[in-house]
C-alpha cells in the first residue's frame, strides 16, 4: 500500500464560509453537485472524488466553484450513497467501521458509482477530456479510474491520499500529480518514496509537490485564517490548475 488507511485526521478540520455557485442534480440515484465555468461548455471537465465529509461540503463545493471559475465543467457526486461522515466526530468514532461496514464504503460499492457518472459524463454530458481530482478518500478512486485507453480518466490530481494500493498506482496509464503534507501520517516521508520510485517506472508525467507546515487535509480543511495554512492550500489548488492547464 502507497498510503494507508484512512485515520482520525481525515474527519476534522476548519468549515469554510461561502456561498456555493452550483446545482444539485441526479446522474441515475447518485446525488450530484454541477458547477459549470462562464462559457458552459462542458467538453473540458473535471470529476471531483471528495474525502469523507462527502460532496454537500460546503469546502468542497467552494473548490468545484473555483474550478468552474478556471474554465471547466465539474461534477462532483455522492460517493458514499447518502452517508458521509459528518466532519469533527469524537474521537472514538470508528471511521474504520465505516469504511468496511456493513454496508461500508469499500471499492465493490464506491467503484460502480464513479462508474457510471464518467459514463454519464462521456456521453449525455458530452465531456471530451476528462480529470480528475481525488481528495485523501477520493484519492484512491482517481488512481484506479486512470484510464485513458478505457474512457475513464485522463489526468488525474490528488491531495493527501489514502487507502491507495502500490499495484493501483503502478498500473495508472496517464499524468499524475499529487500534494503532500508534511504532517502525514497517513502519506508519510517514506510512503512518498515509494510512490515517486512506482511512478517513474509507469513512464507516465507524474509530480509531487510537498507542502510545509500542514497536515493531512489541508487541501479541503485547512485553517485558512493561517497564512502559512492558507498559501499551502491556495497553492495545492493551483498545482491541480497548472497540471489540468498542461495535460487536460
Amino acid at each position: 500500500m502507497t498510503s494507508y488507511t484512512p485515520a482520525q485526521c481525515c474527519v476534522v478540520g476548519v468549515k469554510h464560509e461561502g456561498e456555493a455557485k452550483g446545482e444539485f442534480k441526479q446522474i441515475g440515484d447518485v446525488d450530484t453537485y454541477f458547477s459549470y465555468p462562464a462559457h458552459r461548455s462542458t467538453k473540458h471537465a473535471i470529476l471531483i472524488l471528495t474525502d469523507v465529509i462527502g460532496h454537500r461540503f460546503i469546502n468542497s463545493q467552494l473548490i468545484a466553484d473555483q474550478f468552474a471559475a478556471n474554465g471547466y465543467f465539474v461534477v462532483m457526486p455522492d460517493l458514499f450513497h447518502g452517508d458521509p461522515v459528518k466532519l469533527n466526530r469524537p474521537a472514538d468514532f470508528d471511521l474504520m467501521a465505516w469504511l468496511t461496514g456493513p454496508p461500508g464504503h469499500l471499492p465493490a460499492r464506491v467503484d460502480p458509482v464513479v462508474d457510471s457518472v464518467l459514463k454519464e459524463m462521456r456521453t449525455n454530458l458530452n465531456c471530451e477530456k476528462i480529470g480528475a481530482v481525488g481528495y485523501c478518500f477520493g484519492a484512491k478512486y482517481v488512481v484506479r479510474f486512470l484510464r485513458p485507453m478505457g474512457n475513464k480518466i485522463d489526468v488525474g490530481y490528488v491531495a493527501h491520499p489514502s487507502f491507495v494500493e502500490a499495484d493501483e498506482l503502478s498500473s495508472i496509464s496517464g499524468p499524475l500529480s499529487i500534494t503532500a503534507a508534511e504532517t502525514d501520517s497517513i502519506f508519510p516521508a517514506a510512503k512518498r518514496y515509494e510512490s515517486e520510485e512506482i511512478l517513474r517506472k509507469t513512464t507516465q508525467p507524474y509530480q509531487i509537490n510537498l507542502f510545509s507546515g500542514v497536515e493531512h487535509g489541508f487541501a479541503v480543511r485547512a485553517d485558512i485564517t493561517k497564512p502559512v495554512i492558507r498559501f499551502a492550500k491556495e497553492q495545492a489548488f493551483l498545482q491541480a490548475v497548472h497540471w489540468f492547464k498542461q495535460y487536460l
